[in-house]
């Protein structure tokens, strides 16, 4: 994808979540992650702590990954968490390449949620 094919979606997904959460202001990668985080553990609550937002975030990174084969579902433990086994080692780049394959994954998760 092109540098502004992806800056147009991630755009839109970033609009998506801020209009579905009724924020004014857009959010950020970390939020996107932590949203997909929630979501593939499957249930909401009020707040969770800080270790359980760093937790949801992994998921989330995990689960967007497993597109490329970095990693694949392992399945969920005693409460319901998911689990993802590492298959292949990420290759070494800068962040703002490592936030790029992330909205990039971001992108396409947002899209198939839409088709299902």
């Amino acid at each position: 994808m092109e540098d502004w094919q992806l800056d147009f979606e991630w755009l839109r997904v970033q609009h998506q979540v801020k209009d579905s959460m009724r924020r004014d202001t857009l959010p950020d990668l970390n939020t996107v992650l932590f949203l997909i985080g929630i979501q593939e553990l499957g249930r909401w609550k009020k707040s969770f702590s800080k270790e359980e937002k760093q937790d949801l975030m992994h998921v989330a990174v995990c689960r967007l990954l497993s597109y490329d084969g970095y990693y694949e579902f392992a399945g969920r433990d005693e409460d319901g968490w998911p689990h993802y086994r590492q298959l292949r080692e990420l290759p070494a780049q800068p962040v703002t390449e490592q936030e790029r394959m992330l909205k990039t994954y971001a992108v396409r998760y947002f899209d198939e949620m839409e088709t299902e």
